[in-house]
């Protein structure tokens, strides 16, 4: 009696090869993204930390532009992505979106919120 062939196919083999690229294609289109949010977050909290507390939201914005050229994030503007008010405290909230193309018309959307207040930043240690 002949015993029936065990293992993967080349169909098999060939669909895992497709599932694999198109997770890496998606880590790699969205990865970026996400690593500019993390750095503008860090940014954000370490300038509420290190500012005075009476910096105006004006002067607050146009600090986090230089940090933001300062950090190779030079296709977003403080405000585009976020608002800094002040209200008894400095509040900054962050919301944004970002659209990376994915396969053909398909596009990956990713969006992007937080709100920052000065007093918990300068409460915060690293």
């Amino acid at each position: 009696m002949r015993q029936s062939q065990q293992g993967a196919s080349y169909i098999a083999f060939l669909f895992a090869a497709i599932l694999f690229a198109i997770a890496v294609k998606a880590a790699v289109a969205i990865w970026p993204a996400y690593w500019d949010d993390k750095i503008i977050d860090m940014q954000i909290q370490g300038l509420l930390k290190d500012s005075p507390t009476d910096i105006t939201p004006t002067k607050f914005a146009m600090e986090m532009d230089k940090r933001f050229d300062m950090n190779g994030i030079r296709d977003l503007r403080f405000k585009d992505i976020g608002v800094a008010t002040y209200k008894g405290d400095l509040i900054v909230k962050k919301k944004y979106e970002v659209r990376k193309p994915f396969v053909l018309n398909l596009s990956l959307l990713m969006t992007f919120e937080k709100t920052f207040d000065q007093k918990t930043a300068k409460l915060q240690t690293d």
